[in-house]
Parts: C-alpha cells; sequence; structure tokens
C-alpha cells in the first residue's frame, strides 16, 4: 500500500503550498482541480490548505485556480469541453469515456451539473443553436451590404465549425481520415471557394479537411 507523506505543518508557508497547486495543474495541464486530483499528485494534505487559507477553495483562488465540479465551472465551460472531447474523438463521446485527462471534466461532473448523460447531450445541441449560423438564405437577407464586400467575417465560429465537422462525421474530405481512426488526425474546417476569392463563411462553403490536406490545399492556392 502507497502511503502519502504529509509534511510537518510548522514548517511548510503559505508560498510553498501555493507552489505545490500550480505545480500539480502544471502537470495535469489544467486550471481546474478537484481535491481528488490534488490528494493524488499533490504533496499536502487538504487540511494543511484549510488550516492556512481557510479552504482548500480559497487556497485555489489565491493560486489563480478553479476548483471542480461545485465551484469555478460555468456551464459554457462544461459544454465546451464536450466539444473538444466529442471533435477529439470524432464522433459523440460515451458516458464512459469522460475521464480526466482525457476530458477536463469527469462523467459524474456532468451528471452532477445537467442531471445525466442523456440531458447532457440535449443541452449541448440547444447550446449549439443558440447562435445563428450563416446560410446562403440568410446572406440573402444581407441587403444592407454592398454586393462586392464580404458580407460575413472570415473567421469561423466554434459552432459553425462543430456543425460543419459532424455534417462531414468528423472526416477530412479529401482523404478520409478521422480522429476516429487515428489519434493523431487533426482537423481543420476550410473554406471550398477561398476567402480571397470572395467565398463566405457560411455552411455550405465549408469544409473539413485534416491538417495535412489542408496544409497541402493552402499551398495550391497560393501558388495560382
Amino acid at each position: 500500500m502507497d502511503f502519502k507523506i504529509v509534511m510537518p505543518l510548522l514548517k511548510v508557508t503559505d508560498e510553498q503550498l501555493l507552489v505545490d497547486l500550480k505545480s500539480v495543474a502544471n502537470i495535469l495541464k489544467k486550471d481546474i482541480l478537484s481535491q481528488g486530483d490534488y490528494e493524488k499528485h499533490g504533496k499536502y494534505s487538504i487540511s494543511t490548505y484549510g488550516k492556512h487559507f481557510g479552504s482548500f477553495r480559497k487556497a485555489l483562488k489565491k493560486a489563480g485556480l478553479s476548483i471542480s465540479r461545485n465551484w469555478g465551472t460555468s456551464r459554457e465551460d462544461y459544454l465546451e469541453n464536450l466539444k473538444e472531447v466529442w471533435t477529439k474523438l470524432g464522433r459523440q463521446p460515451k458516458y464512459s469515456e469522460m475521464v480526466i485527462p482525457f476530458s477536463r471534466h469527469s462523467s459524474t461532473s456532468y451528471a452532477h451539473t445537467f442531471g445525466n448523460w442523456t440531458k447532457t447531450l440535449e443541452e449541448f445541441e440547444k447550446y449549439l443553436e443558440e447562435e445563428e449560423i450563416d446560410t446562403i438564405e440568410s446572406i440573402k437577407d444581407k441587403n444592407t451590404i454592398d454586393i462586392k464586400s464580404h458580407k460575413t467575417q472570415r473567421g469561423v465560429n466554434w459552432r459553425l465549425r462543430f456543425r460543419v465537422m459532424q455534417r462531414d462525421n468528423f472526416t477530412c474530405v479529401a482523404c478520409g481520415r478521422s480522429p476516429a481512426k487515428s489519434k493523431d488526425i487533426e482537423l481543420h474546417v476550410d473554406h471550398i471557394i477561398p476567402w480571397s476569392k470572395c467565398g463566405e463563411t457560411i455552411y455550405e462553403n465549408l469544409q473539413t479537411l485534416c491538417s495535412v490536406c489542408n496544409i497541402g490545399k493552402s499551398n495550391i492556392s497560393n501558388d495560382k
């Protein structure tokens, strides 16, 4: 059995405690820590933080970090994390796959926040629909803008990017590769008609490409 060596309280300073919190955050590559995260990777006990700062939560705040689940995690953060996991997998995540560190939040955290996994997915679908997505029809209504100028911004917001990848089954339309089959595949969303040639940032003019195919496409476009 492994035993945690707890440093004596009198020999520990506030600065040492805060440094160790930040060290654990760096190891886990995240700025939201749970007590479980720290108990597994930290040097000191949770009670030591309570005696020095009043509570573990206050110590995290002092270190510029946030605590998971009940504190410091917004609805948007949970749903943004779900989008990231979905994209990495190239498909809808399963409840059992929402594990730290692959996901910044555990499946139990989602169940605690939204009620259950089904309600989480329903909430995510609503979240995707909160922002209007430009299409050919919606562009036709923007009559106040000069016909020669762009009617949309060049950048693709994450909701539209996700919708396009979802439509393309999280698969590169050029080579057919997907994160679901190969973890080293990184997907991009790119304009079919280039922005430089008056292509708009709309659902119908966007496609999913892997990073390799997207770079190749860019090189060809630049050569023309």
